[in-house]
């Protein structure tokens, strides 16, 4: 079921912020990465009426029904879920407190069911030999980052992660790298699936057809995009722009799919490993996305966990989100919003570029422009776009940030001004 539109625009305002994951990683398949951080409600009001508004309390686990969602305990829903073919894990990837939960769920399933794989959103499935020598101990945190080009393939902090990955290296349990590689989602985003040559589609083959309700989910990340550039008006759910993204997207589930898909076979011992897909909370909702793949591909037996808000009001808690949810308590809140610019960047053949500049921003305010490329921070070289957004959160309200921008054939230096107040 689509979101309404108001609970929808809740939650893509964050992508001013830090990054709604799931739709960042859309945005990301055009080619995009943006800057910014949520500005959290630091009321005491405001508070107060989202705690009031809430179903559930903080840390507590529930299935949802028709009529109300129904408290459960952890026990009982690892016991009902712990036969299941594939488990589904979602997350906001930039929230600590989802891989905290992810991490509590992986050893309660591993200490029920040891025989076990974990796939990862995060890796395309090239470097799966790189996944391989990390369970095997062979590489350090350092070399592995390095060899799994982190900063290129993810430009999330690795220490929202490592944990995971220490996890199933500890245990020896094999990870799976289960996406693909950033290019051939923009270029699918750009020409459509049909226009790839079958050589180029990294063995992913062709996705079954979206549900109606994820195609009109898709299409408020897509027209909510288009605003950012400045063409709300033109989008439309027929144009052949939507059309490539949607591909694009199914191209991304199917992918994930493909490869749990493939452990659902006996082990050598003659059971079945469970498998355990980390990802996005976007690529699960409702069944859609990598169930709906996994289904297609005669994988049946599917659960799905979400982490959830504490504070999260009954009607976000619709009947077929997930199998269940967990309340995340709320975190302390913050009264002064890290700065931000309003910028959308990307990663491309070793350079920093500016895909995007949102109207009326800081970016814009400040002289950046479509198509500049980022070479410096400070006076410092940049090592990566991990290392610029480092940089970015890390200003203080009301300071300046010297950049310098390459454009055309010039080297033009910029001063960001960060307002000190919200």
């Amino acid at each position: 079921m689509p979101l309404s539109s108001r609970r929808f625009a809740a939650r893509f305002a964050s992508l001013s912020g830090p990054r709604s994951k799931f739709a960042l990683l859309l945005l990301a398949a055009i080619g995009s990465t943006l800057l910014g951080a949520l500005v959290a409600d630091s009321s005491a009001a405001g508070n107060a009426r989202a705690q009031a508004q809430a179903c559930l309390t903080p840390a507590s686990w529930a299935v949802l029904t028709d009529q109300q969602p129904q408290t459960v305990s952890k026990q009982q829903i690892l016991a009902d879920l712990i036969g299941r073919e594939v488990l589904l894990l979602g997350e906001q990837h930039d929230d600590a407190d989802h891989h905290q939960w992810q991490l509590q769920v992986l050893a309660g399933l591993h200490a029920l069911r040891p025989e076990m794989v974990i796939g990862f959103e995060m890796f395309p499935r090239r470097l799966q030999p790189v996944l391989d020598r990390w369970v095997a101990g062979e590489l350090s945190v350092k070399e592995f980052l390095r060899q799994a080009e982190w900063e290129k393939v993810w430009n999330t902090p690795p220490e929202l992660y490592l944990p995971l990955f220490e996890f199933a290296r500890l245990n020896r349990i094999p990870m799976l790298a289960l996406n693909i590689d950033q290019e051939l989602t923009r270029k699918i985003a750009d020409q459509g699936w049909k226009a790839i040559a079958l050589a180029e589609r990294e063995g992913v083959g062709q996705a079954a057809a979206p549900p109606d309700a994820y195609r009109d989910f898709l299409f408020e990340i897509y027209r909510q995009h288009a605003t950012m550039r400045g063409k709300s008006t033109k989008a439309k759910p027929g144009d052949a722009a939507f059309a490539h993204f949607v591909d694009s997207q199914l191209a991304w589930d199917r992918a994930m799919a493909e490869v749990l898909a493939a452990q659902a076979k006996p082990t050598a011992a003659g059971g079945k490993a469970l498998i355990v897909g980390i990802m996005g909370s976007g690529h699960l909702r409702f069944g859609h996305g990598v169930p709906h793949q996994l289904r297609d591909l005669g994988v049946r037996s599917i659960g799905t966990l979400l982490p959830m808000a504490a504070s999260s009001p009954c009607e976000e808690l619709d009947p077929g989100l997930a199998d269940a949810v967990f309340m995340v308590p709320t975190p302390p809140l913050v009264p002064i919003a890290p700065p931000r610019l309003g910028v959308a960047l990307e990663s491309k053949d070793g350079k920093i570029l500016v895909a995007s500049v949102s109207k009326a921003s800081l970016a814009e305010k400040s002289g950046l422009q479509d198509g500049d490329q980022i070479l410096a921070v400070a006076g410092q070289p940049l090592s990566g776009l991990t290392s610029l957004l480092n940089s970015i959160r890390q200003q203080p309200p009301g300071t300046w940030l010297p950049l310098q921008i390459g454009r055309a054939d010039e080297k033009i230096d910029i001063v960001v001004k960060f307002p000190a107040e919200r």
